[in-house]
């Protein structure tokens, strides 16, 4: 079971980034996927997950309406499109997953897999 995170990089504020998470070894349209962050000097925080259930999503308040997850199971990817970035997203990105459903409050020890993450910088 692997999860690859790509995407990131050095974004303006104002900018986007789109990030990638790709699977392998496991039924990915059971499976739910969820990204997490980690600002410099701060804890994991959940940020948004999409769920096995068609249309099931959750998003963080800090990205709600700028940040949009979605999920295309042919190939195996879950997308999450970053737009109207601030400094204050700047963090490392990493995907995780669990089956089926994403818990709200999101918390790590709920996810039993985990990509290695992804840069996204946002500076002028």
């Amino acid at each position: 079971v692997q999860l690859q995170a790509s995407g990131g990089g050095l974004v303006q504020p104002g900018g986007s980034l789109r990030l990638s998470c790709t699977a392998s070894g496991f039924i990915f349209a059971d499976y739910a996927i969820a990204w997490f962050r980690r600002a410099p000097g701060q804890e994991r925080e959940g940020v948004s997950c999409i769920s096995s259930i068609p249309g099931s999503t959750w998003y963080s308040d800090s990205v709600k309406g700028r940040f949009t997850i979605s999920r295309d199971n042919a190939k195996n990817t879950v997308y999450l499109q970053l737009d109207s970035l601030k400094p204050e997203d700047t963090a490392i990105y990493y995907c995780a997953t669990r089956r089926f459903i994403c818990p709200s409050p999101m918390k790590e020890d709920q996810y039993s897999t985990w990509g290695q993450g992804t840069q996204v910088t946002v500076s002028s």
